[in-house]
């Protein structure tokens, strides 16, 4: 079989997933199973892998995924501790006060908190919190729900402290190869590592400026009374102070403390800055802007679900700062546990692993259920459940309600990574051929020669588009892209970023995050109309961000310790 017709057949699965998913609108837990089986089957018959290789990667994807899954549930029982406790309700009264100004209230509740939100959750969350705090104060469901998904943009790729970049991209790139290469030339993984996230950060930053902007634009002209621009650019000032007061922490965080805290701390500071800004009427026009009575409103506009600002029954309602606490707590003992190394180390000593799994050289996973997230979120469940005072049951229920939510996500990635898995360890075979993302490397690279890194966060957009996850957008093409650029002769760690950027933009058309945010507010069956909202700050993102790339490579000539050496097969 010719290169060509290799690196065709490469393409496959992703080319069978997203005509499952987006062609024939499968549920991702049928179309995943199916396309893991056809991987395999070209691991096996096209690849020349051993049965025990493909054996063994899926191992190592099972144990990848029960760290992920770990993660999302203990982001997601931190969320309905909340919600029982009366902390969700609490939170929403503190932002209904600040502003009576829809779009004043947009940038404080679906942006800033949404990056919060994200920055400590992910997976979809911020959509599905911010839609119905949206909802309950006042916005259309379909409106709640457009301006939810453009949230997940700027935080994604810090989003659920730090999971797409420290498991998506580190998991997604042959480490062992890269380190091996790496010492060769006085440099280490650690380095290298770094350089990518540092770079994720600055070119968010650099598109994240006018995403709080577009987001009232958009509002305002679709959503408005009058249909108008204008009055989205009258917040013009405010706007840009606000996408400023976000990116600036956001990227120092970024570059000098890591992945763990970019999105959590460009939040935090920026809702520290912009709520007492807001309050005083910096930088905001004269006049106050609101939708047009409820009444007016188009059918497709409302949702089934009527959200209301109540607080437990029978409680005492919980303070704006005490509901807040959980969320500072988890930032404290997140910054704690990779900042102190004494910490660090007793955290990671609990550690479940497999080392060459079934004696494939290579293939090894490690589970550490402490150190990773998963495990601080549930701690702060735990102080949580003191500190508000939370009975027995209220925590059972949210322990019942995460669970449930857990089984779907987790059917569908038992199959979504062990898959990845087989493509990245697919260049150990019978028939000496590279493995199966550089072969798609190769075909692209020939195809599009040296304007590719223009197209490269669109290639990532496309995997968070049709994996419904940056992270598994991560781990499926970072080393897709990092050959690419090896072929190219450019920068690996900045092509890996662009990806990475690429792949946070996508999460605002993944399908899966529209289902998701659309059943908090009863809006489902509506899909198709909020897409063709989320589509258009998605092609803003990819474009600038493929500009920068391009002004990266050729003008500035950005590179890093492995440029011109030979890529990784």
């Amino acid at each position: 079989m010719s290169q060509t017709l290799l690196s065709i057949l490469a393409f496959v699965p992703l080319v069978l997933a997203g005509v499952l998913l987006i062609g024939f609108r499968w549920p991702a837990k049928y179309a995943m199973p199916l396309v893991f089986v056809l991987t395999a089957l070209i691991g096996l018959l096209a690849w020349d892998m051993t049965f025990n290789r493909v054996l063994a990667s899926t191992l190592q994807g099972l144990i990848l995924t029960a760290a992920i899954l770990w993660i999302i549930f203990g982001a997601i029982l931190l969320l309905n501790t909340l919600k029982h406790s009366g902390g969700i309700a609490s939170i929403r009264r503190g932002f209904a006060n600040v502003s009576p100004d829809k779009r004043v209230q947009v940038l404080i509740v679906a942006w800033l908190f949404g990056c919060f939100i994200e920055g400590a959750s992910g997976f979809g969350t911020p959509a599905a919190v911010a839609a119905p705090l949206l909802v309950a104060l006042g916005f259309p469901a379909l409106t709640a729900v457009v301006l939810g998904m453009m949230v997940q943009s700027t935080p994604v790729s810090f989003g659920a402290v730090g999971t797409p970049i420290l498991v998506g991209v580190a998991g997604g790139l042959d480490q062992a190869t890269l380190g091996g290469q790496l010492a060769t030339v006085g440099s280490n993984w650690e380095t290298f590592f770094h350089l990518i996230f540092s770079r994720v950060a600055i070119i968010h930053a650099l598109c994240g400026i006018l995403m709080p902007l577009i987001m009232i634009c958009i509002m305002t002209r679709f959503f408005g009374r009058n249909r108008s621009w204008s009055e989205g650019l009258a917040m013009a000032p405010f706007a840009i102070f606000t996408g400023l007061a976000f990116v600036i922490p956001y990227a120092a965080a970024g570059v000098f403390l890591g992945p763990e805290f970019p999105s959590m701390i460009g939040a935090l500071v920026g809702l520290a800055i912009v709520v007492p800004a807001a309050k005083a009427g910096f930088l905001l026009p004269k006049s106050s802007w609101d939708f047009a009575p409820a009444s007016e409103w188009p059918v497709e506009w409302m949702g089934k679900i009527e959200m209301k600002i109540d607080d437990v029954a029978g409680r005492t309602p919980i303070s704006v700062p005490m509901a807040w606490a959980p969320y500072l707590l988890l930032a404290v003992f997140l910054v704690m546990s990779r900042v102190f190394p004494g910490l660090k180390a007793a955290l990671m000593s609990v550690s479940f692993g497999w080392r060459d799994i079934l004696g494939e050289t290579g293939v090894s996973g490690t589970l550490e259920p402490l150190y990773l997230p998963g495990g601080i979120l549930c701690m702060v469940v735990l102080v949580t459940f003191f500190l508000h005072r939370m009975k027995a049951a209220q925590l059972g229920a949210a322990i019942a309600e995460s669970s449930k939510t857990l089984l779907g996500a987790g059917f569908v990635l038992i199959f979504t990574i062990p898959m990845v898995r087989i493509l990245i360890n697919s260049g150990v075979n019978g028939s000496d051929l590279v493995s199966m993302p550089v072969a798609m490397a190769q075909l692209v690279a020939n195809s599009v020669g040296g304007v590719y890194p223009f197209f490269s966060p669109a290639v990532g957009a496309l995997g968070a588009f049709i994996a419904g996850s940056n992270t598994v957008s991560n781990l499926m093409l970072s080393q897709f892209q990092y050959n690419t650029a090896g072929l190219l002769g450019i920068s690996g760690a900045l092509m890996v970023a662009l990806q990475s950027v690429g792949a946070a933009a996508g999460n605002m058309i993944a399908i899966h995050n529209v289902v998701a945010a659309s059943a908090t507010v009863g809006l489902l069956g509506r899909e198709g109309i909020t897409l063709r909202k989320t589509m258009l700050p998605t092609l803003y993102y990819l474009v600038l961000a493929g500009t920068i790339g391009l002004i990266g490579f050729y003008v500035m000539n950005i590179s890093d310790p492995l440029v011109g050496i030979a890529t990784a097969s």
